[in-house]
């Protein structure tokens, strides 16, 4: 080998060694290849390291959840404090005492009407009156009569017989007039003195108040006819339907709040008295009536309220609060995947409960899920989406 060979060979290698070194040196310089975050499903994300410090992981647990229990109702009479009145026979209104809203006390005058009716039976009283008297004094005639051996005993028997038709007879008519209104001292002046009276007063059986009146002046009615309605409102009912799902929960003897709108602010302390023991098919509803104290006077008949009943305790699988996402409307929670995504999942679940929600579909105890921060990690997975 000449000497301009060896120079040749000798700068050759010394290029490749210079190659050879810049490419050691660039490999160095060159960062380290990504750990993969990022998915092809829209709804997966996974954790990077500044993520991990804003959220928790945990699994659905059980707890004691003792719900409270919405439900629309309305404000009723006590029935059980509520009076028909009517008339007990057929006539004319001469007089009218009693007016819509008036409070009246037992005995008081609510109207007055005449009838011939009335005057037909005080006749047939007086009539049976008389006979009774001469029945029993042929009766007392009679045994005197016996006792001296003048009549026989077959006799005496007819006259006391008829004497015990007669009475009957005028007990019966006597209950006739208590029946038409004619109270027990009228009877008696009606039986001494004969004076037949025009017409009898219409009074309140009780206390209460008027809340209806179907009566005026010269009106003619009838004994079907309701005239007056008299209600106790210190103590009214609360009327609402509770979901048939709902409804095991719900007993007699239970406390319950009352809100009615009407009133503000305002809240009623009332006890369930009554749970229906059929559900209305039309609303999958149950009837429950709730007894409230009106001593003041504040609720009325008819209003609109909302009954806030609270359920006994039992377990319930829950989450927090803070693991819940709103998607369109819908609730959904971050689901551990087996490749160490988290995946967006639809759920269903109750109302919020002391900061937990009970899970009525979608979830099982032994899934991992975010239970607090997925609001920040569906705010990632929106910004990656938008990129």
């Amino acid at each position: 080998m000449n000497l301009r060979t060896s120079i040749i060979i000798a700068v050759f290698a010394c290029t490749l060694l210079l190659i050879a070194g810049c490419n050691n040196n660039v490999e160095q310089e060159m960062p380290p290849k990504p750990v993969e975050t990022e998915s092809a499903d829209a709804h997966v994300i996974f954790l990077r390291p500044d993520l991990l410090q804003r959220v928790k992981t945990g699994h659905p647990f059980f707890a004691d959840i003792s719900e409270k229990l919405h439900v629309p109702g309305q404000i009723k009479v006590n029935e059980t404090k509520l009076v028909q009145v009517g008339a007990s026979f057929t006539g004319r209104i001469v007089e009218v005492y009693a007016h819509l809203g008036d409070n009246v006390a037992a005995g008081a005058k609510l109207a007055r009407m005449t009838s011939p009716e009335l005057v037909q039976a005080q006749l047939a009283y007086l009539r049976a009156n008389s006979l009774a008297v001469l029945a029993e004094r042929a009766a007392i005639r009679a045994r005197q009569l016996f006792t001296e051996d003048v009549i026989s005993a077959a006799e005496l028997q007819r006259r006391e017989s008829e004497s015990q038709v007669s009475n009957a007879e005028l007990s019966a008519a006597r209950d006739q007039l208590l029946l038409l209104g004619i109270d027990n001292q009228a009877i008696q002046d009606l039986t001494r003195h004969g004076q037949i009276l025009p017409s009898v007063v219409i009074t309140a059986p009780r206390n209460g108040i008027v809340i209806t009146r179907n009566v005026t002046l010269g009106q003619v009615v009838q004994p079907s006819d309701q005239l007056f309605t008299l209600a106790d409102l210190s103590e009214l009912w609360v009327v609402g339907d509770v979901p048939e799902y709902t409804a095991l929960f719900v007993e007699q003897g239970q406390h319950v709040k009352i809100h009615v709108p009407a009133l503000g602010d305002a809240n009623f302390d009332g006890t369930i008295i009554f749970v229906s023991d059929i559900v209305n098919p039309l609303t999958r509803t149950v009837a429950v009536r709730t007894e409230v104290d009106n001593s003041e006077r504040k609720l009325k008949p008819d209003m609109l309220a909302t009954v806030q009943i609270d359920e006994h305790a039992r377990e319930r699988l829950v989450i927090p609060e803070g693991a819940v996402v709103r998607e369109h409307n819908e609730d959904h929670v971050f689901v551990a995947q087996e490749d160490g995504g988290f995946e967006l999942t639809r759920v269903k679940l109750d109302g919020l409960v002391n900061h937990l929600r009970p899970v009525l579909e979608g979830l099982t105890p032994d899934q991992l899920i975010i239970v607090e921060g997925a609001f920040h990690l569906n705010n990632e997975r929106k910004r990656k989406d938008l990129e």
